[in-house]
């Protein structure tokens, strides 16, 4: 086994009742949800209990999302596995954040709520929404985008698969422009169109946020950028501004990784979206998860064959 990547979800992941199995059967993810109701009361509640209405509010999904990937963390890490690099997918980079030693948790908690009203906000003053575009190259869902004066390609997923933001009144238009073009636009779970200029002010608001916010000058693993797709190499609260109103470079920074070592990827949270995400990048690589009691015991044993 060469070196292993932590890599953590965005919004469209969570499902009602995540992360209970985990906070019933480990005592280290028990307190990290412990600790998030602490500061932000009625969390674990939301990840256990909550529908799925609930769980799509923005506000709501990103702290909820957060909490039960950074207790995946703690029960995996508790295990003695331990990353070599961290990325995070959206709102999943503040968890690699927290993972990297950028922050503890009660800074990261407390940046992903601000961060979850600031782009709810920002959804609400413009009815868009998001779309996975299959079967199409990233090129030609540019072309079909540059048709429509607020749709945006916003998230480079894999080789076949790009999600487009765009304003609501043009949606219909442009889905039939993919499907006359031999692709296929699947609706995803979110509130608004995230990683475009829709989000913009929601930016600018959490960069003055951050200005707050005590970071570590020195990480305990490299971090990488969904903004760049590469290395954090520059203000912590530069990139994560920019994060939210710019695509995200996934594949590129996925294919980053592996040029850099990584040979082995664990998805912590719920669901395996990035793990059939990195399969279509490079199918060469090892790819597990750990959201629930059964599958950290299966990535401790294949991890760790020889404990």
């Amino acid at each position: 086994m060469g070196r292993i990547a932590f890599v953590y979800p965005g919004q469209g992941s969570q499902h009602p009742g995540m992360g209970l199995d985990l906070k019933k059967s480990d005592l280290l993810a028990r307190f990290a949800f412990t600790q998030a109701d602490q500061l932000r009361p009625g969390t674990s509640d939301q990840c256990f209990f909550g529908d799925e209405e609930t769980l799509k509010q923005t506000a709501n999904t990103q702290p909820c999302l957060y909490t039960v990937e950074m207790a995946a963390s703690q029960a995996l890490l508790g295990q003695g596995v331990t990353p070599d690099m961290v990325a995070g997918f959206s709102l999943g980079e503040l968890a690699a954040l927290t993972v990297a030693g950028a922050v503890d948790f009660e800074n990261g908690i407390k940046m992903v709520t601000r961060r979850g009203q600031l782009m709810q906000a920002a959804a609400e003053k413009v009815d868009s929404a998001m779309i996975a575009v299959m079967k199409l190259e990233a090129s030609q869902v540019e072309a079909l985008c540059a048709a429509y004066p607020e749709a945006y390609p916003v998230n480079y997923n894999c080789p076949g698969q790009t999600v487009v933001a765009v304003k609501r009144d043009q949606l219909d238009g442009l889905k039939q422009d993919i499907k006359a073009a031999g692709g296929r636009a699947l609706p995803l779970k979110v509130s608004g169109g995230f990683h475009s200029p829709f989000m913009a002010e929601a930016a600018e608001q959490f960069g003055a946020y951050l200005q707050d916010v005590k970071f570590s000058s020195t990480f305990k693993v490299p971090l990488y950028s969904n903004y760049t797709g590469y290395p954090y190499d520059r203000d912590c609260r530069e990139l994560l501004q920019q994060q939210i109103c710019n695509p995200v470079r996934w594949q590129t920074l996925v294919e980053n990784m592996i040029a850099d070592g990584a040979d082995t990827f664990i998805e912590l949270g719920p669901g395996q979206v990035l793990g059939g995400l990195i399969g279509r990048i490079d199918k060469s690589v090892t790819i597990y998860h750990v959201e629930d009691y059964d599958s950290l015991v299966k990535t401790v044993k294949e991890v760790r064959p020889y404990d």
